[in-house]
């Protein structure tokens, strides 16, 4: 917030909106008014994004509404957040629930179902398919009866009116508002044309297909709206807020921070919290992807999203809905294609000038031909124009690409992804310096036992055995591990002359033993011969009445698919990969070493990783990018100086989650190869289908010029492509990674 205007961002809900098109007509124009710093409109999930003055927002929103109904009258305009979000206690508070809770009640639109407005949908389809048929049969009667004159103009002009009447009427709506060159006055004027030049059953053909298209088109778009809108289904529906002796079903926006809500098995946590009482499991796979329940007990924290297995709990809320966990994610997939990508960019401003030229070709080659070259007459001139027109429109290039990008994003969030922004995502095709943290983002960031080495005379099953045992009170995460490894039950009474010795370790009587459980200091100071380990970690080296029974051997896991991780990059081609540690160097090595690191860089502070990112930045090429993987606070600095900063979000601070462009949900770092795999196919669709728009759309103007080509052709080219490229940006959603 350094400016000192405060800033506030206000959402409108745009239902009807079904061409990419308006999407930026409407975009353009909201930018103009006074006191929008800012503007976008996410053509995907229909929604106006807006950032405002404070002070001035209410006439803002007004004007803003305004602008939207003059560019395009049939969309209706639901502001975003009246109610709860609104009532929360401070005025601060209010107004950042304000901003989140918006995002999310967008949210509940979205899944439920998609309610209103695809049933409103669904009313139209059926109603333009009715029109089609009748229209397609009028025509059918047209072209079939013996009629002539008025007659068969009569019936071809009814035909007409009910298949593009409403697009006729768009079109002068249009021009009234000084809107001219859009798809619906270039449909227009060509069937129209034909008309005039009495081609009728073709002005209603061209319509009736053009209709048809659009129809796919609007289908299709749906479609993956949808597919993308299902992967976000983990929004909670409902708080049991306790109130007294009873609780209340209440939606989570009416919850504020301090209320207790209980949580019964088999419900998503509503809010982020604190477990005041209660026992369970919690399945937290709908936010880390990991599949192996998390035992939550009084004291610790729940995030919203976690699905309670077992035990009734009640829960303290510390975070209102807005800033809640799920709330945030929501927030970013649906934020996400707000941020464009150079190439929709690209075709944006390409569409903007472009259009306004053929309209000028084309009135060209109506007018110059007929009064040069003798024997030329107006109505085949008139009607190459036409067909030059057609032929013309942008659509496919407006319409595919923004799918084809969301479509990407839309991939990489099934497979626990979460891309902020189309802009990152063809980042991810230049990575080719990838820098990863150690604690939490390669390894598990959790203790536990990966050696047990006993001396002579004692099994592995005894040296655990008495390790448990030494630990038994020991609150330590080490004595932790070692107690979770031997994994049975134990009797505090066997114990005696538990002492612990600062700095050193154990010593207690077990079974009639003395057993000294602790670090080398320990075993030199008791004048214990020991052996020397190999392997990197923390070590507990144990004896037993004064002599060596061997020693145990913690460390921090490496993740199952870290190996895996390293390979699939170097398959991608990825030049380098280093890890950056706070860790000592031994072990920072040793997990180099068994990764096939690049490079490892260890006992780094914070800003030392800063500085060995800026090193790779001077060493490579202008083109390539760097992308960092980290969890913690600590890497919040690094992922956001990487051109990709991707975090852990699983288990990771809210600091890094916000600093990052990427989030992978699941913790796991081989899917940074999944996501560079969904941006390389997101990347090459979307170049098929520019090439594929642009070289079809050239060959049929050349035709069109000479004639070649009829309105017929002219339409399939139009719409047929836009269709084909639209499937083709389907295909980006299916993007299954090795």
């Amino acid at each position: 917030m350094g400016t000192a205007v405060e800033k506030v961002k206000r959402e409108l809900i745009l239902e009807g909106l079904d061409c990419a098109n308006c999407a930026m007509k409407i975009e353009n124009g909201v930018k103009k008014i006074d006191g929008v710093m800012d503007c976008s409109v996410n053509f995907v999930n229909k929604t106006l994004t807006m950032e405002v003055d404070k002070g001035q927002d209410h006439n803002v929103v007004t004007a803003a509404k305004k602008k939207v109904n003059q560019l395009e009258p049939h969309i209706h305009i639901v502001e975003k957040g009246s109610g709860a979000a609104a009532r929360a206690a401070s005025p601060s508070a209010a107004q950042q629930g304000h901003n989140h809770a918006h995002a999310h009640e967008h949210a509940h639109d979205h899944d439920h179902s998609h309610g209103h407005s695809h049933d409103h949908g669904a009313e139209n389809t059926k109603r333009l398919i009715i029109r089609l048929i009748v229209g397609a049969v009028l025509t059918g009667a047209g072209l079939l009866a013996p009629v002539t004159g008025i007659a068969e103009f009569a019936l071809f002009a009814v035909a007409y009116l009910i298949v593009g009447g409403d697009i006729v009427l768009r079109a002068v709506k249009n021009i009234v508002r000084g809107q001219v060159f859009d798809e619906h006055f270039l449909m227009s004027v060509a069937t129209i044309g034909a008309f005039i030049i009495q081609q009728y059953p073709e002005g209603v053909a061209v319509m009736l297909f053009y209709q048809v298209g659009e129809l796919f088109q609007s289908i299709a778009v749906n479609r993956s709206r949808k597919s993308i809108s299902s992967l976000m289904d983990i929004r909670p529906d409902y708080a049991n807020l306790q109130i007294g002796n009873e609780t209340q079903r209440v939606t989570p926006e009416e919850v504020r921070v301090g209320d207790i809500i209980v949580v019964k098995p088999g419900e998503r946590v509503p809010l982020d919290g604190k477990v005041l009482g209660g026992r369970t499991a919690m399945d937290t796979s709908a936010l880390t992807g990991e599949s192996v329940p998390r035992e939550v007990e009084p004291g610790d924290e729940v995030l919203s999203g976690f699905i309670n297995k077992n035990g009734l709990l009640t829960v303290e809320v510390t975070k209102s809905y807005g800033e809640s966990t799920v709330s945030k994610i929501l927030e970013l997939v649906q934020n996400a294609s707000s941020k464009k990508a150079p190439t929709e960019q690209f075709i944006t401003k390409f569409a903007r000038y472009y259009t306004p030229v053929v309209v000028m070709v084309a009135a060209l080659l109506a007018i110059v031909p007929p009064l040069l070259i003798s024997g030329a007459t107006f109505s085949e001139w008139v009607y190459r124009a036409l067909v030059f027109l057609v032929i013309s429109c942008p659509c496919a290039l407006v319409v595919s690409i923004p799918l084809g990008f969301f479509g990407g994003i839309g991939a990489a969030s099934k497979q626990g992804i979460l891309v902020k922004g189309s802009n990152y995502l063809e980042a991810l095709n230049d990575v080719k310096y990838v820098v990863f943290d150690k604690t939490g983002t390669l390894t598990k960031g959790a203790f536990t036992v990966t050696g047990i080495y006993p001396a002579d005379r004692v099994t592995r099953e005894e040296l655990l055995r008495y390790a448990a045992y030494a630990e038994i009170h020991s609150i330590h995460p080490i004595a932790e591990s070692i107690r979770a490894a031997y994994g049975q039950e134990l009797q505090a009474a066997d114990v005696q002359e538990y002492n612990e010795i600062a700095g050193h370790g154990i010593q207690v009587q077990f079974e009639g033993k003395q057993i000294l459980a602790g670090n080398a200091k320990l075993m030199s100071r008791e004048q214990i011969p020991f052996a020397i380990p190999e392997d990197p970690g923390t070590v507990v080296h144990i004896a037993i009445d004064g002599s060596y029974a061997g020693y145990i051997v913690i460390a921090d896991e490496i993740k199952e698919d870290s190996a895996q991780a390293i390979r699939a990059l170097k398959e991608l081609g990825i030049k380098k990969t280093v890890m950056l540690t706070g860790d000592a160097k031994s072990v920072g090595e040793a997990v180099g070493r068994r990764l096939g690191l690049d490079e490892v860089h260890a006992e780094l502070l914070p800003q030392h990783k800063v500085e060995e990112i800026e090193k790779l930045d001077r060493q490579k090429a202008r083109k390539d990018k760097i992308a960092f993987i980290g969890d913690g606070m600590n890497d919040t600095p690094v992922l956001a100086r990487a051109d990709v900063g991707i975090a852990m979000g699983g288990l990771g601070s809210d600091a890094a989650i916000e600093a990052a462009d990427i989030v992978i949900m699941t913790d796991e770092p081989s899917k940074l190869s999944s996501a560079i795999y969904i941006a390389r196919r997101t990347r090459r669709i979307v170049w098929q289908n520019i090439l594929f728009a642009l070289g079809i759309k050239a060959v049929f103007l050349l035709l069109g010029a000479f004639g070649i080509v009829f309105m017929w052709e002219a339409v399939f080219a139009d719409v047929g492509v836009t269709l084909l490229a639209v499937l083709n940006a389907m295909r980006v959603l299916r993007a299954k990674p090795v």
